[in-house]
């Protein structure tokens, strides 16, 4: 006979148990949330305290950067320190800033323009040893940079380029395998489909190539231009070898100069080392959609 009297005493109708048991799992959902933000907060509070010591000093007079007590927000602020750091004959701070951006954008386009070429002649182009060739380019990966730099160096310095951006600009323009190969991958993902028909249409390769296979690798291209300025606007080794007029230095190089000129001056050292890192953090902070999109697309290629 059925029981029509409802379930017996102490025990749970399978409704509520499964309402608890969702409850507990938000429960541990949101305390695992909690817990993980906690920690990401926590490294990147780590990760960020040399960067405000060092714009909270770039704002102190010098005396009161190594002091006992550590103070952590400047008092007062002394703004005094921002004309003086672009009035300063012996830092000419606004020149080397463009010298950096005139460096820094030469060899962007030149290493976007040379790899995003190369990269379509082995994603999109059919000839005999592409395969080949292509694997000889990546194998120039495992040569080490220093060893090409003397041979480099004989030959600029023969042609009388040494003390010039050229040896610094023209590598450029000859590609980077690295950034083939990633635009490779990413050329190989766009439809074929769309290739062969401006084919068919009679387009020619380098219509082909700028209207349509460019404008599909937007993304992609953004990435390595950030990759290139990132690590042009940091470059030292390579202006410090092929660079002599202080006002030819860029910001990477000149920076360093007045540091080993001026070692007490810390507040000037911090202030130039301020405005060398923002010009970087504007950029990302402008173009850090495209950079996420460009990275995960590359990544899935």
């Amino acid at each position: 006979m059925t029981d029509l009297a409802g379930p017996r005493d102490g025990a749970d109708p399978p409704a509520a148990a499964a309402r608890r048991r969702r409850g507990k799992r938000r429960q541990g959902t949101v305390v695992g949330t909690i817990l993980s933000h906690a920690l990401m907060l926590s490294i990147a509070a780590i990760f960020m305290l040399p960067f405000y010591w060092m714009v909270i000093s770039a704002f102190k007079a010098n005396n009161e950067i190594f002091t006992a007590t550590i103070t952590w927000f400047p008092d007062p602020i002394r703004w005094e320190n921002v004309p003086a750091l672009f009035n300063r004959p012996d830092f000419p701070f606004l020149r080397q800033f463009g010298n950096s951006v005139f460096y820094a954008g030469m060899v962007t386009i030149g290493t976007v323009l040379s790899c995003s070429i190369a990269a379509y002649a082995f994603a999109c182009l059919r000839w005999k040893g592409r395969d080949l060739v292509f694997g000889l380019t990546i194998a120039t990966l495992l040569i080490p940079a220093i060893v090409l730099f003397l041979p480099t160096y004989i030959v600029f310095a023969r042609v009388g380029l040494v003390g010039t951006y050229w040896p610094l600009i023209a590598p450029a323009f000859l590609g980077d395998a690295f950034f083939i190969f990633m635009l490779r991958q990413f050329f190989l993902g766009i439809p074929r489909e769309l290739i062969d028909a401006a084919r068919l249409d009679g387009a020619s390769e380098f219509r082909i190539f700028w209207q349509i296979v460019l404008p599909q690798a937007q993304t992609a291209l953004v990435v390595v231009a950030l990759f290139t300025i990132v690590y042009t606007w940091h470059e030292f080794f390579g202006p410090l070898i092929y660079l002599i007029d202080r006002n030819d230095f860029p910001l990477s190089l000149g920076l360093y100069a007045f540091r080993t000129q001026r070692a007490v001056e810390w507040s000037m050292t911090m202030m130039g080392s301020f405005f060398t890192a923002l010009p970087l953090v504007v950029l990302f902070l402008f173009t850090r959609r495209l950079f996420h999109e460009g990275l995960a697309t590359s990544s899935l290629k």
